[in-house]
């Protein structure tokens, strides 16, 4: 049985993730934009290094998806044309996931509405609030990885 805070902390746990991925699926509605939130983040990840790219491992690990989903999402994309694949100079094997002009604008619009979404909620909080909200964020998302490796092993 949950206490009351238990309680309250789950109840605004789940009620959060729901209303940020509204506002997020909203948002991509208003737009013309042909992909999905996952795409997006996809997108967002891959942009980590513009100048190289990053590799389909380095994508899957980063967003916590296997291989295959990060692959055939990839092939989506590219088919959309909003990244391209290029192989290594140094090493064939190797391809990296580089955004196209139409990823980096997406991309970098995307990366502007969470910058301005941040700012609207902090700008709520008073410097205190703020410490103590981006402590215990921080203490909820080292528990979640934690469960997440331990789910892994």
């Amino acid at each position: 049985m949950l206490d009351s805070f238990e309680k309250e902390l789950n109840d605004i746990l789940v009620d959060t993730f729901r209303s940020i991925l509204k506002v997020e699926e909203d948002t991509l509605k208003s737009t013309k934009i042909d992909l999905s939130i996952s795409e997006l983040h996809l997108l967002e990840a891959a942009g980590k290094d513009r100048e190289h790219g990053r590799t389909i491992s380095e994508l899957a690990q980063e967003l916590n998806i296997t291989l295959p989903s990060v692959t055939v999402a990839i092939n989506k994309l590219l088919k959309k044309g909003y990244v391209k694949k290029e192989k290594s100079g140094e090493d064939a094997r190797m391809v990296y996931v580089v955004l196209t002009r139409q990823g980096s604008k997406v991309d970098h619009a995307h990366r502007y509405f969470h910058r301005q979404m941040v700012r609207q909620v902090s700008s709520e909080f008073s410097e205190d609030e703020k410490k103590i909200l981006a402590k215990g964020i921080s203490k909820l998302d080292a528990f979640f990885k934690e469960k997440s490796a331990e789910m892994e092993r």
